[in-house]
């Protein structure tokens, strides 16, 4: 967040440029107050306050469908802060809402007035005890932070939402969030203890559970402490008859039941689970439980989700320590490892050591079987259950797009049941969606009678928004008639609040907004929230969005050419946010919020930012929005987030969407032209390569970098003295072409053939001795004729377009494709493959040509027929024997392979060759142009810090150092030290001389 208090007349500073008269003068009052409210909350804490529009457009939403645009965003740096921005909100008039990871399901996470923003500062663990097993903790603390704190004593949090990587203990205290392990350790309010809360008038309270002699809770100023008595002990029969029984998922409302004396007036847990609409936390003590040492993990499959529910509560006095469901609806098609059946329960069991575990989830297996299970995988390698996991953890995203690829929204997300229920309450449930005409995909804490589900709503037009109320209407109803809880999990926010009086009754309800004025008399904090709570269809987050599709150039065919459709994508479970890659992660996304911490440079963010350009209501410019272009400053479209995000975000995309509309008719950095246009600009100081070399080592390269806008911490590359297609010929005018083999068609990208053609002479190399044929586009039906003139065969660019792409030069893009194009058309087919050696220009040709030129159907033939080096290896020369190495590897898998291309048949290709490892996830930092732009150094070298450059440093002094891309192998040697290694000269220098004719070939050499 930026260190502002106002923004300039060029953003807008979100006041309506749009309005006039009137409206217009409103607006500029509303701007008025917001720009002095900033200024002396600026003034009073030493944290970051702004008003500007980037940064409250970062806070309009969270993860549910709503949408309120704050006026300022405040980050504290300790109590001393949030005490004194409550103490000028309240002389002001102004809300406050507290606010950690913002992946809260139903708005409460959204808010008008202040929003107070814990993740920046106060996020430090205060106080670990193993011996008490508590933790003290700030709100702004993640949660995987605090378990990885825990670890080295055994130890752990129990409560473990899906979002663990990302979203914050006083997040978790305002939902009063639960998770997959709850059968075993509860929710957070059974592991809280106590609570230090500011509440908006400025009292400090300490919450915690006991009385003082007169029987009044502890911790408390005198009025609080009174008035808590007074309202407990004047509603006792209320309070014992008029909450549900058997519920261990009952997260709605206020838990004023834990207030009872038998319960020992527990205020800390009836104030866990209020949605910051009582008092703002600033300190908690924890309850720490003890972590097994070892855990085994089965999957047992059933014939559809009905079994599985019916089973689920069965398994409870097994004590697992997970009870999870899901069926067949939900699970994508590269799923493995799951046992046949429609539905799987995911359970899990600890023990003190591996063999321990694995006997209690052999029990648990046994007693599955006999109760209908149709098989079961067990798994007690770590590695084997992350991967198992993952399939359940990113449900939350992959929900949101049901198989034909609709749309599908939270709303009724979590609610529960008692879990001997759930069988009867899903069928009953999957009857009210057919008959509303809806269709969603339940999973969830299957143990716990919880339910997770996105919806097909439509949200966007009157009649399906009707829709929306009169299900929510009937499904809180057949909740309640089941005995359950409209909430499980996420709380009621927004979504479901109104619809409270159906489950508690009206007394209870007006018992609650009692309890609330009593915290809260002048309705300042988080208003509109649970208590007196906006109408459930009010304030939806897509209602400012244009109303029909926007011009554009890509064609987003998985969202029908529709850019509002593709943006909308991000339901902001943000997974983007996580700031370290677990052991073993492969994910990329998001290199550059890892980098710098900021919201902004999330994918999330970057989506949020889009979402509100295209409302057009804080982010007022359109495409010409500066807030959007900063934002998107920093990302390495490195696409990570094709793949890594469970919705499927494609912020590369998005990106050079707008970078075309941005400059379109503009003079553009100087980066684009140098860099963006490389492959013109490589072409033509091919014959100068010599003299250019060695200008690049005088002082003349400086003002080179300055006048194209390179880093002057870069050093620029080496040109190839000998191009890769100029060796080519020259082989082929002397040793004359390659005779059998099946043919594949070798593409020459711009940065093998200029700046790295040892790479393609050694796949040239290979292929030939697995016995194929690869020939050169676009004079692959020439080959029988090398006497043609050399500088005619030499002149063709063909280009995939990626640099033009990255850089948003879309209309040059199109061009450059479309004659790609047409020269490969005639060329690939079924059975000759495209081989393209560079994982990035593959991507561009698997990826952005075919999304580009969707109007072209010879542009989604030729994607098609694109394969990397090793798939054409495994496809075509299945029999061939790599040479064996016998070496372990390090370093890193491209990322655009990763996120585009798969990285499967490398891996199954390396262990054939006896390299043995596993290669790191993440960016290597230098994303083709990005890492060389004036002003991007620090991130990139912080990209390449993250996993690249220690997984090197740590690799043996003999392990084989492998990167594909010319990026990673450039930054490795500006950064590293180490040279990496495309996988191709690794396998042609292992293999024995005279293996393949022709190695260097006529005139050959480097």
């Amino acid at each position: 967040m930026a260190d502002r208090t106002e923004t300039d007349k060029h953003n807008g500073d979100g006041s309506g440029t749009s309005e006039s008269g009137t409206s217009g003068r409103a607006a500029d009052r509303a701007a008025t107050a917001r720009r002095d409210l900033a200024r002396e909350l600026a003034t009073a804490i030493r944290g970051e306050v702004s008003a500007a529009a980037a940064d409250r457009a970062l806070m309009t939403m969270d993860a549910s469908n709503y949408r309120r645009v704050p006026e300022v965003v405040v980050a504290p740096r300790d109590a001393e802060d949030v005490a004194a921005a409550l103490r000028i909100c309240r002389a002001r008039g102004v809300p406050v809402v507290p606010r950690g990871g913002g992946t809260s399901i139903a708005g409460q996470a959204t808010g008008i007035g202040a929003v107070l923003d814990f993740t920046r500062h106060m996020r430090r663990i205060v106080a670990l005890d193993p011996e008490a097993r508590t933790a003290v903790v700030q709100p702004g603390v993640v949660l995987d932070d605090l378990r990885a704190a825990a670890a080295p004593h055994g130890l752990t949090f129990g409560p473990d939402p899906s979002t663990h990587s990302r979203c914050t203990l006083g997040g978790m205290i305002g939902n009063n969030s639960c998770g997959s392990h709850s059968v075993a350790w509860g929710t957070t309010a059974d592991n809280v203890r106590t609570l230090d809360v500011l509440t908006y008038g400025g009292e400090a309270v300490r919450a915690g559970r006991g009385t003082d002699p007169e029987g009044r809770p502890t911790g408390l100023p005198p009025r609080l402490r009174d008035g808590v008595k007074a309202l407990v002990d004047g509603e006792l029969a209320l309070l014992r008859t008029g909450y549900p029984a058997g519920l261990p998922r009952r997260i709605s409302g206020y838990a004023l039941d834990a207030l009872l004396p038998e319960a020992g007036t527990d205020l800390a847990r009836a104030l866990t689970g209020s949605e910051g609409t009582l008092g703002v936390v600033t300190e908690a003590a924890v309850r720490l439980v003890e972590a097994p040492a070892a855990r085994a993990l089965a999957v047992l499959g059933y014939p559809d989700e009905s079994a599985a529910a019916e089973a689920a509560h069965t398994l409870l006095p097994y004590r697992p320590l997970t009870v999870e469901g899901m069926a067949a609806d939900l699970v994508g098609k590269d799923a493995t490892g799951l046992p046949d059946g429609g539905a799987w329960l995911f359970v899990e069991a600890g023990g003190a050591s591996r063999a321990e575990a694995a006997a209690r989830a052999e029990e648990l297996c046994r007693a599955a079987r006999a109760d209908g299970a149709t098989g079961h995988t067990l798994v007690t390698d770590p590695a084997g259950q992350r991967a198992l996991w993952r399939i359940r953890e990113d449900a939350s995203g992959t929900a949101t797009r049901l198989p034909d690829g609709s749309e599908a929204w939270p709303g009724w997300e979590d609610c529960a049941v008692p879990p001997a229920r759930l069988g009867p309450y899903l069928r009953d449930f999957r009857a009210l969606l057919a008959q509303h005409g809806l269709r969603g995909t339940p999973y969830g804490h299957f143990g716990d009678g919880c339910i997770h589900v996105r919806i097909d709503f439509d949200l966007l037009t009157p009649p399906g928004i009707r829709r929306f109320r009169e299900f929510s209407t009937d499904l809180a109803a057949l909740v309640v008639a089941h005995g359950g809880s409209l909430s499980g999990e996420h709380g009621d926010g927004q979504a479901r609040a109104e619809l409270l009086p159906a489950m508690y009754g009206d007394e209870l309800v007006g018992l609650f907004g009692r309890f609330k004025d009593l915290w809260d008399p002048a309705a300042g904090l988080n208003p509109g929230i649970l208590v007196r709570p906006d109408r459930l269809d009010d304030n939806l987050r897509f209602a400012p969005l244009p109303k029909g599709p926007v011009p554009v150039e890509f064609g987003y065919p998985h969202d029908d050419g529709d850019f509002s459709a593709a943006v909308r994508r991000c339901v902001g479970v943000a997974k983007c946010r996580t700031e370290q890659l677990g052991p073993g992660s492969t994910d990329v996304m998001c290199p550059s919020f890892r980098a710098t911490g900021d919201e902004q440079h999330s994918t999330r963010g970057r989506a949020r930012l889009l979402h509100e350009m295209l409302a057009g209501e804080v982010v007022t410019d359109g495409w010409r929005s500066p807030e959007v272009r900063d934002a998107l400053d920093l990302c390495l479209s490195c696409k990570g987030c094709r793949s890594d995000c469970p919705v499927g975000v494609d912020m590369a995309t998005y990106k050079a969407e707008f970078l075309h509309h941005h400059y379109e008719g503009r003079i553009r950095p100087a980066a684009h032209y140098a860099m963006g246009r490389l492959p013109q600009w490589l072409r033509a100081a091919a014959p100068a390569a010599p003299v250019l070399n060695a200008l690049a080592r005088t002082p003349l390269a400086a003002a080179a970098k300055r006048l194209a806008g390179i880093a002057p911490e870069r050093e620029i590359p080496a040109l190839a003295e000998v191009t890769f297609r100029r060796w080519w010929w020259r082989r082929h005018a002397t040793a004359g072409a390659p005779t059998g083999g099946r043919t594949v068609v070798l593409w020459p990208d711009t940065f093998t053939d200029h700046l790295s053609p040892e790479v393609g002479r050694a796949a040239v190399r290979v292929l030939e001795a697995a016995g194929l044929r690869p020939l050169l586009p676009p004079t692959a039906p020439l080959a029988t004729r090398p006497s043609l003139p050399l500088p005619r065969l030499h002149r063709p660019g063909l280009c995939c377009g990626l640099t033009y792409v990255s850089t948003g030069q879309l209309t040059r893009a199109r061009a450059v494709m479309r004659r790609t194009v047409e020269v490969l058309g005639p060329l690939v087919r079924p059975g000759r493959p495209l081989v393209v050696l560079e994982p990035s220009c593959a991507a561009a040709l698997r990826t952005d040509l075919p999304e580009l030129l969707a109007d072209d159907p010879r542009a989604a033939r030729l994607a098609a027929a694109v394969r990397t080096f090793a798939e054409v290896l495994e496809e075509l020369a299945p029999d061939w024997t790599p040479p064996r190495i016998d070496r372990p590897v390090a370093g890193q898998t491209h990322c655009h392979q990763h996120a585009v291309l798969g990285d499967a048949a490398d891996r199954r290709l390396r262990e054939r060759a006896g390299l043995t490892g596993a290669l790191s996830g993440g960016c290597c930092g230098l994303a083709g142009n990005f890492g060389f732009e004036r002003g991007h150094y620090d991130v990139s070298a912080a990209c390449a810090e993250d996993q690249l450059l220690p997984a090197v440093r740590g690799a043996a002094p003999h392990a084989e150092i492998l990167a594909d891309g010319f990026s990673c192998r450039t930054q490795l040697a500006q950064l590293g030290g180490r040279r990496g290694r495309h996988l191709a000269e690794v396998l042609a220098e292992a293999l024995p001389e005279g293996t393949a004719p022709g190695r260097e070939g006529a005139g050959g050499g480097h």
